[in-house]
């Protein structure tokens, strides 16, 4: 009796041990998982806020290798298509809600993008459609900012399905048209108009909680170990007044 009493008190301790272990090395990989995400984070931002500083530069010299000006302010010439127009909704501002307005332009150089002309508040329901000011008729120039169309914002156009990614190219297969894979945030124009209220607004660029919760997952790892610490004495305190001896 006293044998099989023993060789359990082995198997326990021994998955305890393994179970504690597994733990730890879980917790120790989302802390590094957590720290990675926030070092990528800060590289983010730091690139962003490079390109923010930087000169304008004309879109027309842009020929490829868009992710290295992504961000960055650029200048180009062209006309809208009014008629391609679409809005782009659960935006908000100042918590207010609203959406943010898309109207295809062409360049001279013949690439053909979408421009964020900004933002506008929604209408007082939902039958009532928001206010947006027409785009200018003829050619105009922009100064803007070059965004990829995997940074677009989240959210769903009118008639599209809302998973919020790659929303530039299933328009245009929604339309059965082309475009380039980048779009512009307006910033100003040749003509007043073209000013937005609200301009198409720059990511935060906080670095974000990542680095605290890769400690946090650290200290979990501390709390397993001192935990199992904490059973294996209260095993021994209560095998040493049972009359039993400890197991290692």
């Amino acid at each position: 009796m006293s044998s099989e009493r023993s060789s359990e008190k082995e198997s326990n301790t021994f998955l305890k041990h393994l179970l504690a272990l597994l733990l730890i090395l879980g917790c120790l990989w989302a802390s590094q998982w957590q720290f990675q995400r926030g070092i990528d984070r800060q590289d983010r931002n730091q690139g962003i806020e490079a390109q923010l500083t930087l000169t304008p530069v004309e879109l027309n010299e842009i020929k490829d290798n868009f992710v290295k000006y992504e961000w960055r302010t650029v200048t180009v010439e062209g006309s809208f298509d009014s008629t391609n127009q679409i809005l782009l909704k659960n935006r908000y501002f100042e918590g207010v809600y609203g959406y943010e307005v898309l109207t295809r332009f062409t360049a001279s150089d013949g690439r053909s993008f979408w421009v964020d002309r900004g933002w506008v508040k929604a209408g007082k329901d939902a039958a009532t459609a928001p206010v947006v000011s027409t785009a200018p008729t003829g050619a105009v120039s922009l100064t803007a900012r070059l965004r990829l169309d995997r940074s677009l914002p989240q959210g769903a156009f009118f008639a599209l399905p809302a998973s919020g990614a790659g929303m530039i190219s299933k328009l245009n297969a929604q339309s059965d048209s082309t475009s380039e894979g980048f779009y512009l945030d307006l910033l100003s124009g040749s003509q007043p108009s073209l000013t937005p209220a609200v301009p198409a607004q720059v990511p935060e660029l906080s670095d974000g909680p990542h680095i605290a919760y890769s400690l946090q997952w650290i200290f979990f790892a501390g709390l397993i170990i001192y935990g199992r610490i904490l059973i294996r004495r209260g095993q021994i305190l209560t095998s040493k007044e049972l009359g039993i001896e400890p197991t290692s």
